[in-house]
């Protein structure tokens, strides 16, 4: 049993500590292993992450083990590590780790990191959000087949729209929906867009998709989660393996891969083979506008709309609603 091996990347030197310590229990793989399952997605998760501030998600022990995020970089990091300072909703900073190449993800892995949370931003631009998220929020009493349809409703809006979309497994039970923007607007605007993209698809199919932030008001619809989008918000990365006992990965598929994905078979035993035989499904995407969105936003908001609520942990926000529960705010008149 090796104590640590040496691995090359990207020009450096990154030595791995126990390899063959088991992260993942349904098949036996190993850190080692998800040493390798990075080098051979390394293309593609770099197109995707690369440049970009990340929030490390450390397992030390596994996927079964003890669990925290780590926002900061530790002062005992290497010094050619590439890190920039962020801010989080409530106005707190951290150096946090920049996916500027391979090995700096291998550096995260061999910190006992599984899951990669990313920024929509990119470490030289942090004002601009250059990626729209949709996360299909799989709330209780809802399928599969009820995410993958409500899926194909916000593409065709998006086709409606002009906007060119991609997807991906969440690596769990959702579907996420991404929208490479170009370089114009900060993440408000994003967000102001999602919120109209979700209010739009309610409008259209409200018996199958809510933009209701509060759960007591969703029912058993599909929950298009414009949060997301936030400012200072992290999405799960794509190509990133989940912490979780089976190793899923967050795959990118075709769109006409929907109707047959199985997402609990996209795993670090699986993705690496279909990535050679099938190649990258995001690799020619290209930067979109969200005027026809924002364009969408102001006429909700000239019709009387205020915006929707924000997460707790943001400040108060112009033309935002009371922050309390439908179901408590009646029982409070």
């Amino acid at each position: 049993m090796s104590s640590s091996v040496d691995i090359e990347a990207a020009g450096r030197t990154v030595t791995i500590s126990n390899p063959d310590k088991v992260y993942f229990t349904k098949r036996g793989e190993t850190k080692l292993d998800l040493v390798h399952y990075y080098q051979a997605v390394a293309e593609p998760f770099l197109n995707v992450v690369g440049g970009r501030p990340l929030l490390l998600e450390r397992y030390p022990d596994g996927a079964s083990g003890k669990s925290w995020f780590q926002k900061r970089v530790p002062k005992s990091a290497p010094d050619w590590l590439h890190t920039v300072e962020v801010s989080t909703p409530n106005g707190t900073t951290a150096d946090a780790l920049v996916a500027h190449d391979l090995a700096h993800i291998l550096w995260a892995v061999n910190q006992g990191c599984l899951g990669f949370h990313v920024w929509p931003n990119r470490a030289d631009n942090l004002k601009i959000a250059d990626e729209l998220r949709i996360d299909l929020d799989p709330s209780p009493g809802i399928s599969f087949d009820d995410l993958k349809h409500a899926a194909v409703l916000t593409r065709e809006l998006f086709e409606e729209l002009g906007i060119e979309s991609r997807i991906k497994t969440s690596g769990s039970r959702g579907l996420h929906i991404y929208v490479a923007l170009q370089p114009n607007w900060d993440g408000y605007q994003v967000r102001a867009a999602s919120v109209a993209l979700a209010r739009e698809l309610e409008r259209r199919h409200p018996d199958q998709i809510t933009a209701h932030w509060w759960k007591e008001e969703r029912g058993n619809r599909v929950f298009v989660d414009f949060n997301q989008n936030a400012p200072h918000k992290t999405v799960f990365g794509a190509w990133c393996v989940r912490p979780k006992v089976g190793a899923q990965v967050s795959t990118p598929i075709a769109w006409s891969e929907l109707d047959s994905v199985v997402p609990d078979e996209l795993t670090i035993a699986t993705v690496p083979d279909r990535l050679a035989e099938l190649g990258d499904p995001w690799a020619d995407r290209a930067p979109q506008s969200i005027a026809p969105l924002l364009e969408m936003s102001e006429r909700d908001l000239a019709s009387g709309l205020m915006d929707a609520p924000w997460p707790p942990q943001y400040p108060k926000m112009p033309n935002e609603p009371p922050r309390v529960q439908p179901s408590r705010a009646k029982k409070e008149e």
